[in-house]
C-alpha cells in the first residue's frame, strides 16, 4: 500500500532529474564565468553594456566546443570518447607472432598501437597479417589479428 502512495513521488523525481541536468547546460554570461581580472585582461571591460549583451547573446547561440588534444597524463587523444568510430581495418607491418604483453605494432596506414594489458597471446606467425581494431562497449579499443584466436585491449600512440 505504501508503494502505491510513493509511486507519484518517484515518478516526479524521475522526471525532474533530467530537467535539472538540462538546466545546467544553459549559457552563463561572461562576467559570471570569468574572474574580474580575466574579464579586464581580455579587454571586455571596455565594451558598453549593449556590446557585452550582444557578445553574450552571440556566444549563447553557438555550441560549446571543446578540443582535447592530450589527456590528463599527456598522452595524445585521437578519438573523442563519445565518438562512434567504425572499426579500423589494416595490416600489421612485418612479422607478427602474437601479443607479448607490452608490444607496439605499426599498421600499414601509419597508425601505431600498443597493447594496453599484459596478456600474452600466441598466434600463428605471419607477415603483414590483417588486423581489425574496434571500440568495445566500455570505450576501449580491441585488436583482432588474423591467425590469433583471441583479442586484446590496445591504445593508439601515433
Amino acid at each position: 500500500m505504501r508503494l502505491v502512495r510513493l509511486l507519484p513521488l518517484l515518478m516526479s523525481v524521475a522526471l525532474a532529474v533530467p530537467m535539472a541536468a538540462l538546466a545546467t547546460d544553459q549559457y552563463v554570461p561572461l562576467q559570471q564565468r570569468m574572474s574580474p581580472e580575466e574579464f579586464r585582461a581580455a579587454g571586455l571591460d571596455k565594451l558598453s553594456p549593449d556590446e557585452l549583451k550582444n557578445l553574450d547573446n552571440w556566444l549563447s547561440g553557438h555550441a560549446k566546443v571543446t578540443t582535447k588534444v592530450i589527456d590528463t597524463e599527456g598522452n595524445p587523444v585521437f578519438y573523442p570518447s563519445k565518438e562512434k568510430a567504425g572499426p579500423i581495418q589494416a595490416r600489421v607491418q612485418g612479422e607478427f607472432a602474437g601479443f607479448n604483453g607490452h608490444g607496439e605494432f605499426t599498421l600499414d596506414n601509419g597508425q601505431v598501437w600498443k597493447q594496453a594489458d599484459s596478456t600474452r597471446i600466441s598466434c600463428m606467425s605471419s607477415t603483414n597479417p590483417k588486423v581489425t581494431i574496434r571500440r568495445s562497449l566500455m570505450g576501449n579499443w580491441m585488436a583482432a589479428v588474423d591467425g590469433c584466436n583471441d583479442t586484446t585491449s590496445v591504445v593508439r600512440i601515433k
